[in-house]
This record gives C-alpha cells, sequence and structure tokens, in this order.
C-alpha cells in the first residue's frame, strides 16, 4: 500500500498547497510530457502505475493542476491574438467575473500597474477582435483598453516546476 499524496492546504486564506516531494516530481514528469505513461512516472520517481495514477487523480480533482492540449491558433483558423490591458473602477472581481464569461477571452488577470486587469484573446479576425473589444467596453465599470496585438509567438512554456 502507497501512502496517499501530501496534497494541503497550508493556510486556507492564501490557498497555498502543500505537496510531498513525490507529488512535486509527478508534476514535473507531466510538466516535460503531459502523455507520459503512469507506468514510466512511476519508475521515475518509485512508485507503482497504480499509485501515480491516484496522486494525479488526487492533483486533478484538488484543483493542483491540469492535463490539456495546448493548440496553436494559427493552425485552427484564429488569426488574431491579443493582450488587453483594461483600466476601471469599482469592484475588480466583479469586472474580472464579466470579463471571464466572455467567451473568447481566455485568461484573466488582476494586476498592479498600469492596468488593473489584463486578459488575453484569440480571434478569428481583427473585425472579431473589435466586436470582443467592444463587448468589454460595454462593461459600465470599464473606463479604457489598451490592446497589445501578437505578431509571433517566440516563447510559451508551462514546465515552471514546483516549490
Amino acid at each position: 500500500m502507497t501512502t496517499p499524496p501530501k496534497v494541503r492546504r497550508e493556510n486556507a486564506k492564501s490557498g497555498q498547497v502543500v505537496l510531498d516531494e513525490i507529488s512535486k516530481q509527478i508534476i514535473e514528469q507531466l510538466q516535460a510530457d503531459g502523455r507520459k505513461p503512469y507506468a514510466a512516472i512511476g519508475k521515475a520517481v518509485g512508485l507503482s502505475e497504480a499509485a501515480v495514477r491516484q496522486r494525479v487523480q488526487r492533483l486533478l480533482d484538488g484543483g493542483v493542476m491540469q492535463i490539456v492540449a495546448v493548440t496553436d491558433p494559427l493552425t485552427l483558423g484564429f488569426h488574431r491574438q491579443a493582450m488587453i490591458g483594461i483600466k476601471c473602477e469599482g469592484d475588480l472581481e466583479t469586472v474580472a467575473d464579466k470579463l471571464s464569461a466572455i467567451k473568447e477571452i481566455d485568461y484573466v488577470v488582476l494586476t498592479a500597474g498600469s492596468v488593473d486587469i489584463m486578459v488575453e484573446t484569440v480571434c478569428e479576425s481583427d473585425q472579431h477582435l473589435l466586436e470582443i473589444l467592444g463587448k468589454i467596453r460595454s462593461i459600465p465599470t470599464v473606463r479604457a483598453t489598451e490592446t497589445f496585438v501578437y505578431l509571433k509567438l517566440h516563447k510559451q512554456t508551462y514546465s515552471w516546476g514546483t516549490r
């Protein structure tokens, strides 16, 4: 019988999760290759395939990680990507919730700096981007937007590891 993964909340207020070393190693194995077989991960971290499967499921269920396919938007007909900086007033969480409800927005983050919120969108065309900007600007407490159109994706990784 294997030890269950140490997935516990260190500080309920911050939401920080504390993982044991084996769970960290499993995450790092999956960051390198999200399709790596559980048997191979088990060999690398010293667990059985079943134990790895159980730990991965607990990490997924606990919201610690997700395993997804990352696509190249250009190959799928999305010819415009942009990051949009948003200045707003009032409750930022409320604005972030409204932005999150816009299906074309795939990333929403509250920031410190010259803008309050940054969002990322993947669009079919410049006209589509204009439509999304219209949706954003129709939110009553949005005061200004600044759009950063992607010209070329130079680097994109998801391998920041664990602590």
